[in-house]
């Protein structure tokens, strides 16, 4: 519905559209960026939400998603009403039934990579890598077992995912797998599962990927991005070995925008969003668990082994539904809170209440040196909110 409705929007303003059918987010972006023909990209998604949140996600030509003051362009001539094309005028809507196969050339075709040999379990969270990730890797060698494999348009990212990567986990374990990829439902986010079961999350993938460039000469400024939810283990694991690190604001978007404007190649989230600019403009699951598998293969490591490679502090997350997030700006006693709890953590903590940016919640993160420490701040801080901030 919500593809027809667009195409039909676009035509009726004259514009052409080619409708690529179900390809993960990174692809929209890839085919994009490469073809000069194609002067945007949208995609209709959740993302890593159930599908009732669908919305778009709008790519310029260079394949970059578009910066907010122009989507708030964009939102403010959709307002306007005046005269449309007619006729021969309106655009033309096609089908593009190779965009997928395009999309995994362009990718292979910048990685070295042989998997023969190797056992990999996926979960495509019943989403949009159904289309390419058991192909890129079978392409590559790979034996693989794929689970949450059979989209219906509503089971995607439900008790799947990389939101729900216990499922995933007990199938490498079962399996015997020698790792797992598990991917969001529209595919620009990935985590891994190591043979024994346990997830390895995006800051410890960012962590091997960016100790792998490092070792190449191919991390420009010696630096990568991330966010402030990003645990205070990998900035300590970076420092260890030299890598600056830059922080943002949560989101993607801010993540690229400090890499864009710095000239740095490597960043990603926690959630597993991780981008490298040298091999795609936009965040790219199925690419990320491509470079992590090769960045092991270089090591000469299993992920077991390799996920070593940073010590996580204990942290904890809350996200406080029913309350104003609008008024926590203005909230002196939440703030006087967490003043408290960064005085007494000092440089062994954090602590991080933010607004989400696509739910109605806020969101509490401490970190600190102890899970008592962290239970008690996150618990006190919680309350606050909640007290503050709901309902008047």
């Amino acid at each position: 519905m919500l593809e027809a409705a667009l195409a039909a929007g676009l035509a009726s303003v004259g514009t052409g559209v080619v409708i690529g059918g179900v390809l993960p987010t990174p692809a929209v972006a890839e085919l994009v960026a490469s073809d000069d023909a194609l002067g945007a990209g949208v995609v209709i998604s959740a993302s890593h939400n159930p599908f009732a949140d669908n919305g778009i996600k709008l790519f310029g030509a260079d394949g970059f998603k578009l910066p907010d003051t122009t989507e708030a362009e964009i939102e403010g001539l959709i307002e306007l009403d005046g005269p449309r094309p007619t006729g021969a005028h309106v655009g033309q809507i096609d089908q593009w039934t190779g965009a997928g196969e395009r999309y995994l050339d362009l990718l292979l075709q910048r990685l070295d990579l042989d998997l023969t040999g190797l056992n990999i379990a996926i979960d495509c969270a019943n989403g949009a890598t159904v289309t390419t990730a058991e192909t890129a890797l079978i392409r590559l060698g790979a034996r693989v077992h794929v689970v949450a494999n059979a989209p219906d348009g509503v089971n995607i990212n439900v008790n799947c995912g990389s939101t729900h990567p216990e499922l995933l986990a007990e199938t490498v374990r079962a399996g015997g797998h020698d790792l797992g990829l598990t991917f969001d439902g529209d595919g620009d986010r990935v985590l891994a599962i190591d043979g024994a079961g346990n997830v390895v999350d995006g800051d410890q993938i960012l962590a091997l990927l960016a100790l792998d460039l490092k070792r190449r000469g191919a991390l420009p400024n010696n630096t990568v991005v991330t966010t402030t939810m990003t645990n205070l283990g990998f900035r300590q694991a970076m420092r260890g070995e030299g890598i600056e690190v830059s922080w943002t604001d949560v989101g993607d978007r801010y993540v690229l925008a400090e890499m864009r404007a710095n000239g740095h190649v490597l960043g990603g989230e926690q959630s597993g969003h991780l981008l490298n600019l040298s091999h795609g403009p936009t965040g790219d699951g199925l690419a990320a668990g491509l470079q992590l598998i090769g960045a092991l293969g270089r090591r000469g490591q299993s992920l077991i082994e390799a996920g070593r490679v940073m010590t996580r502090l204990p942290q904890k997350l809350v996200n406080i539904s029913g309350v104003r997030r609008e008024a926590l700006a203005g909230a002196t006693e939440v703030w006087d809170a967490v003043a408290a709890c960064e005085a007494e953590l000092g440089e062994d903590g954090r602590v991080v209440v933010r607004p989400s940016g696509t739910e109605p919640l806020v969101r509490v993160m401490v970190e600190a040196p102890t899970e008592d420490d962290c239970d008690r701040w996150c618990t006190r801080i919680a309350a606050i909110c909640e007290r503050v901030l709901g309902a008047p």
